[in-house]
């Protein structure tokens, strides 16, 4: 249920957002500095969540039951064919397919397009899109009250097959997240508050 709700999600607050404003320049801008800030706090989250799983070791030495039939295919991919792979063939198979770079890129691009059609023509797709994003998110809303019923099969499976001894390194990957949410928060409470004190401090400068 709630890989169902990715595609129409996405499709609907990118248009909307995107779309929403005329001007591709500003939209431009705006998508660039995301895209830089989106990937700067990625890599330094993935680096505190690498140094924090090594430093805790949670989950080491646990083997979980392999499902019946269940097999990992690893395929590589050159440089070329994940470039490639990034647009999409068609917009109803990276639907079926979960593949949500090509939803994502499938979606600008209609945004754009969309800025370019007149203005009536334009806002009924707008307000389609933006009836669309927001049915999702109460559509979420829906799905989160059954979440509960899924985490409780999920342990419930995990404990029947391992015993209750796999609480304990269940207990402290949970404690390693959220001391590296934790360490994350406060890192990028710090870089917000020095920056608004060095803006401070170079405007009383000037």
């Amino acid at each position: 249920m709630i890989k169902v709700i990715i595609a129409p999600l996405l499709f609907g607050t990118l248009v909307v957002g995107i779309a929403g404003h005329a001007d591709l320049k500003k939209v431009g801008r705006l998508a660039l500095k995301s895209l830089v800030y989106f990937e700067v706090v990625s890599t330094i989250a993935l680096l505190i969540g690498l140094a924090a799983i090594n430093l805790s070791r949670a989950g080491y030495g646990v083997v979980l039951p392999a499902a019946a039939g269940e097999s990992l295919n690893v395929v590589q991919h050159t440089a070329t064919q994940m470039i490639t792979d990034i647009f999409p063939e068609s917009i109803a198979k990276s639907v079926a397919e979960g593949q949500v770079l090509q939803i994502v890129v499938f979606s600008v691009l209609f945004a754009m397009a969309l800025i370019l059609v007149p203005e009536p023509k334009r806002r009924p797709m707008l307000e389609f899109a933006g009836s669309l994003s927001e049915t999702m998110f109460k559509f979420t809303n829906l799905v989160m009250y059954v979440a509960p019923i899924g985490v409780f099969g999920s342990v419930a499976y995990t404990i029947g097959h391992l015993g209750l001894g796999v609480l304990l390194p269940l207990l402290k990957l949970l404690g390693t997240m959220y001391a590296a949410l934790t360490f994350l928060w406060c890192a990028c409470c710090f870089r917000s508050h020095c920056w608004r004190g060095f803006r401070l401090n170079d405007s009383c400068t000037r």
